[in-house]
Parts: C-alpha cells; sequence; structure tokens
C-alpha cells in the first residue's frame, strides 16, 4: 500500500513540474511589448495608409487639372478669336469665360482642401510647406482668366502642377 501510495506521490510530482517550469516560462514573458510591437505596427501602418490616401490626392489634383488645361488650350484660342481685335467678348464668349473661371474656383477650393488636408493630418503636415501656395496659384489663375489674361493664367496652372508634382516626387 505504501508502495502505491509513493507511486502516486511520484506520479503527481512528475506531472507538476513540468507544468511548473512552463507555467514560469509563460509568466517570465512579457506581454507589454507584443501589446508595443503591434501599437507601433499600427502606427506605421497608420502612417503609411496616410501617405498612400495623400498620394492618390495630389495625383488626382494634377490629372484633374493637366486634363482641364488641355481644354483650356483649346478654348483659350477660341475664346482670343471671338473677342477679336477690339477686346470685347460677345455674349456667347462672356458666357464661356463665365464657366471658365467657375471651372478655375473650383480648382483653387481644391487646392484649398488638399492644403488643409495636409495640414490636419499628422502623418503628411511635413509636405505641406512644399505644398503651401497651390491655392493661391489656382486663385491666381482665376483672377487672370477674369482679367481676359488666358496665357497667363493657363501658365500660373502649369505652375501649379509643377509643385504638385514636385510634393508627390517628395513623397516616395
Amino acid at each position: 500500500m505504501r508502495f502505491v501510495y509513493a507511486l502516486t506521490l511520484t506520479c503527481l510530482f512528475l506531472l507538476l513540474v513540468p507544468a511548473e517550469n512552463s507555467a514560469q516560462t509563460r509568466t517570465r514573458r512579457s506581454v507589454t511589448p507584443k501589446r508595443s510591437t503591434s501599437t507601433a505596427a499600427r502606427s506605421k501602418g497608420n502612417a503609411a495608409l496616410a501617405l498612400l490616401d495623400g498620394r492618390q490626392r495630389v495625383g488626382e489634383k494634377i490629372k484633374q487639372i493637366s486634363n482641364f488645361v488641355y481644354l483650356y488650350g483649346r478654348f483659350s484660342k477660341d475664346f482670343e478669336q471671338a473677342v477679336g481685335p477690339g477686346g470685347q467678348p460677345d455674349a456667347t464668349a462672356s458666357a464661356l469665360k463665365n464657366r471658365l473661371v467657375s471651372s478655375l474656383q473650383d480648382i483653387r477650393e481644391g487646392m484649398d482642401g488638399l492644403e488643409l488636408h495636409f495640414r490636419t493630418t499628422p502623418e503628411l503636415e511635413r509636405f505641406s510647406i512644399r505644398l503651401s501656395g497651390v491655392a493661391l496659384g489656382a486663385a491666381n489663375a482665376e483672377q487672370q482668366a477674369t482679367a481676359n489674361r488666358l496665357d497667363a493664367a493657363g501658365r500660373s496652372l502649369l505652375e501649379v502642377i509643377n509643385r504638385l508634382t514636385d510634393v508627390l516626387q517628395e513623397m516616395h
């Protein structure tokens, strides 16, 4: 009977020793580094997503303004022909110019929104300095078009595209 009792105690002891070792091993591992690592990974992931979003927004604006400049070139030639040497546009040319100025206002508002997004997004804030002024360039184009200086307005839009492209290159 003592033999059975001693054998049982020995088996229990052998069963408990590995459990204590594994329990000690588990408790020695700290859970905190895993959490901080995953928080850091999440932070890096958020920064990467914000950077990707910023690149996409800048790229969309470049496409939008480039398409507009393409159409704008054709319009400015037609407008100059419609105005003629007297310098006074007819009713059709005035209506077209008003639509052009309205489109330039939309571009300026889009540039304002882009600048604001970059200034208020911490991951993109470092690029906002290079981006600042694109809304002003679009506003200059709008004013120049209003004053019938269409060639100068087109050049201002090209400067906006160049600044956006510089920002996009810097973001890579």
